[in-house]
């Protein structure tokens, strides 16, 4: 074998892991990630988490907002131990919908959610790239896919197959996004007795974004697989607070 295919052979051989590992590392590099990877002392020490831990502080925050007990946190010291870096415990795709705070709802301070917010709480390719980046980078162990009820990004979905109408502007982009689990939602209520078709159609739009989540390659399936990340889903009820938890399978 010549000198020059011993050389190919070398640029293409990596595992997988080794692929991964390499891409993660620009990321880094590129996103300045890499020396807060490195740090010895992060910012907020009680924000490194296993991803199960990550979910039990989660859903602890979300029962003291629910009872009305949240704590008292310390802002000020907070900007000073953030001003150099971040390591949030969990990551956090939202809806924009201004009656949804994850930080009020999981009784967190600045610095532990990483929170991605847009109309009917999908994972779009500029999302699914920061979630990327604060799990890569960041080392966030969790993604919680947070829809919630009465959602009107899913309802003008639902309302807009229905009419075969287009709606003005941007907005058919979120349509498009959401119109698979609308659909999904509308042929169960055609085959299936009680149940409201909205409420189908914002659970399913959490199930399949979780999926969607799971399967990003090569970043966010491989922490997935490695155990190192946990993607789960929960529905936000307006009358209460409460974060009920689905698709965590």
């Amino acid at each position: 074998m010549c000198e020059n295919c011993v050389h190919d052979d070398v640029r293409i051989g990596p595992t997988r892991r080794s692929l991964i590992h390499l891409t993660v590392s620009a990321l880094g590099l590129a996103l300045g990630g890499a020396a807060f990877a490195k740090e010895s002392r992060p910012p907020k020490p009680q924000n490194v988490l296993s991803p199960d831990a990550s979910l039990k502080r989660l859903m602890e925050g979300n029962a003291r907002y629910v009872d009305g007990v949240s704590r008292r946190h310390d802002f000020k010291h907070e900007r000073e131990a953030l001003a150099g870096g971040q390591n949030p415990f969990a990551a956090v795709l939202g809806c924009a919908d201004s009656r949804i705070a994850p930080e009020y709802a999981f009784d967190t301070g600045r610095g532990d959610l990483f929170v991605c917010r847009v109309a009917g709480n999908f994972a779009g390719t500029e999302t699914i790239a920061s979630l990327e980046y604060a799990v890569a980078v960041l080392g966030a162990p969790l993604i919680l896919v947070l829809g919630h009820d009465a959602c009107g990004a899913v309802d003008a979905t639902l309302k807009a197959l229905k009419n075969d109408k287009p709606l003005p502007g941007h907005i058919p982009s979120l349509v498009e996004a959401i119109a698979p689990a609308a659909k999904a939602a509308m042929q169960k209520a055609a085959t299936q007795q009680g149940g409201d078709v909205l409420d189908k159609a914002i659970r399913q739009n959490v199930i399949d974004n979780v999926a969607k989540l799971k399967s990003a390659a090569p970043i966010l399936n491989a922490a997935v697989e490695q155990g190192k990340l946990k993607i789960v889903g929960g529905i936000y009820r307006l009358t209460t607070g409460t974060v009920d938890l689905i698709a965590q399978g």
